[in-house]
């Protein structure tokens, strides 16, 4: 699996906080399946919860959601898209330690597709890419800051203008 330890990337790399202290973000697969319907040989799709965790979060929650968002919208792009998927999709649950602190659990289903073609007595692993919404413009990083007191809460890469978006499915050759 990729996934989790991309996301894990990306929210160490955008919030300052968590790079500072890595051990306080925690990711968890939970409620995993791998499913093979034999449709194309060995092929099949990884499906799970991805539970993250960050203790001791001490900035707007509003920064790691719109850090998340970003990463969801180019590598799990249904959960923004399909209407029933984004209404359920991100869950998150708060403890409030004090009035500066929260420990902080979201959840997200997951998906990754691996293919395996067999060749000369070997099969080979790949994990496509995910079709994903993307800008047709060049990648920028976009900072994301406190209003209030002008504080950088993190930043992400992303292109513009943000109303232009189109679909890329990537096709995958199966053919051994």
């Amino acid at each position: 699996m990729k996934k989790p330890n991309q996301l894990r990337a990306h929210l160490l790399n955008g919030l300052p906080e968590l790079a500072k202290n890595p051990d306080r973000l925690l990711i968890f697969i939970d409620e995993g399946r791998m499913v093979n319907t034999a449709a194309n040989g060995l092929s099949f799709e990884y499906r799970y919860t991805l539970n993250i965790i960050i203790t001791d979060f001490a900035e707007d929650l509003a920064g790691v959601a719109v850090l998340l968002f970003a990463w969801i919208r180019q590598h799990q792009s249904e959960l923004m898209t399909n209407l029933a998927k984004a209404t359920d999709g991100v869950k998150f649950v708060a403890d409030i330690l004090d009035n500066r602190k929260v420990d902080l659990s979201i959840t997200l289903p997951l998906t990754e597709r691996v293919i395996a073609k067999e060749q000369g007595g070997q099969v080979m692993i790949d994990y496509p890419p995910e079709p994903s919404y993307t800008r047709p413009t060049e990648v920028q990083n976009v900072q994301i800051i406190d209003a209030k007191n002008n504080t950088v809460l993190g930043e992400f890469p992303t292109g513009m203008p943000e109303e232009k978006w189109m679909l890329e499915m990537p096709l995958v050759d199966i053919r051994g």
